[in-house]
């Protein structure tokens, strides 16, 4: 048994095909500007806070460090590793500083930065941490205590 498909049916795949392939190619193109867009918003908002805070007495020692450790889980080893943007020294210690630009992410209540921050003081050989509000052009120092141990 033959089949034969008619030329149209094989033209009209070949659209679909290509078509689907160029919004695909699109779509990837908006993520990869949008991600490069954050990029240099971050960027520009590390070397602003920078400045920032030279100017409250602050010297950087370190940029864009990284550090690995071993997580363990049911008795296996995971290696991790956390970036900091940031490690300064000033007034009396070494601070790991976490830049944001965002409106949200600077503050030091948002989960997802108190998370960031709580495992840098676990991670780096500092003796705290700043949250560098770009968006408010602040400084914060942030500790953490535990207030209702078990």
């Amino acid at each position: 048994m033959d089949i034969t498909l008619p030329a149209w049916t094989l033209f009209a795949a070949l659209a679909v095909v290509l078509t689907v392939l160029l919004l695909w190619a699109r779509a990837r193109s908006r993520v990869g500007r949008g991600n490069r867009r954050r990029q240099q918003v971050a960027t520009a908002g590390e070397r602003r806070a920078e400045v920032l805070l030279h100017r409250a007495g602050y010297t950087v020692v370190e940029r864009q460090v990284t550090r690995h450790w071993t997580l363990w889980v049911d008795d296996r080893p995971k290696r991790c590793s956390a970036r900091a943007d940031l490690v300064v020294e000033g007034h009396g210690g070494r601070f790991v500083a976490e830049v944001k630009t965002g409106s949200t992410a600077s503050r030091p209540t948002q989960p997802s930065t108190r998370r960031q921050l709580l495992e840098y003081l676990h991670v780096f050989p500092v003796d705290g941490v700043l949250l560098v509000d770009m968006h408010r052009e602040r400084i914060r120092e942030v500790s953490f205590a535990l207030e209702d141990p078990i």
